[in-house]
């Protein structure tokens, strides 16, 4: 959980939306110090259990020193959201493109998926050449990490390294921080002023 440097709460199966602030505030702050202490720095980054975020959580992981929420899918490119005390960064997480969903709920075949996987990158391929675009993919191994379906993934997979010169495999916390670095105003949201770049 910590190596990724973003936080999933303590369990992905209880929801936090129906917490109460000072609740959810101490669940935050709980699972930043177990990552802490484990990983010897703390995460920048949060994802809620089940998209269950509240109103108040995007306040609550600025305060308390996060810098990007993966719990909103409403586009192809990061946005910074608004918080009561700065603004938070929303990078983009994939609901269809995740094997959880795909293979387990929807019940698509592993060729499926891994066709989903090519179609969606060589589409987001084509569009990114007029903004820069995030192409999420979620894997989690007791789904996709089966044998009988490791094989299309990693066509899935290969096919992406094969354009690898055009484009950028990063993680979030990299996406983060390469935004941070840039002018303001270079990405969707809300403007702050400099002393907000939090």
């Amino acid at each position: 959980m910590g190596t990724r440097y973003w936080a999933h709460s303590e369990t992905n199966s209880e929801e936090q939306r129906h917490l109460r602030e000072v609740e959810e505030r101490a669940l935050i702050r709980r699972v930043t110090e177990k990552i802490t202490i484990h990983e010897g720095k703390p995460p920048v980054g949060w994802m809620s259990p089940w998209f269950s975020n509240s109103a108040v959580t995007t306040d609550l992981l600025q305060e308390a020193g996060y810098r990007y929420v993966m719990d909103w899918t409403m586009d192809d490119q990061p946005v910074w959201l608004r918080t009561r005390a700065g603004r938070i960064l929303a990078i983009p997480y994939p609901i269809e493109t995740n094997d959880n969903r795909a293979l387990v709920w929807f019940r698509y075949t592993s060729e499926d998926f891994a066709d989903m996987i090519v179609d969606q990158f060589d589409e987001m391929r084509q569009q990114s050449i007029g903004q820069p675009l995030v192409c999420p993919i979620s894997l989690h191994p007791f789904v996709i990490g089966r044998p009988y379906r490791i094989r299309h993934l990693r066509r899935a997979l290969q096919h992406m390294v094969d354009h690898r010169d055009g484009i950028w495999l990063t993680r979030p916390k990299d996406i983060c921080a390469h935004i941070e670095s840039l002018p303001i105003r270079s990405v969707p949201g809300i403007s702050c002023q400099p002393d907000d770049r939090r």
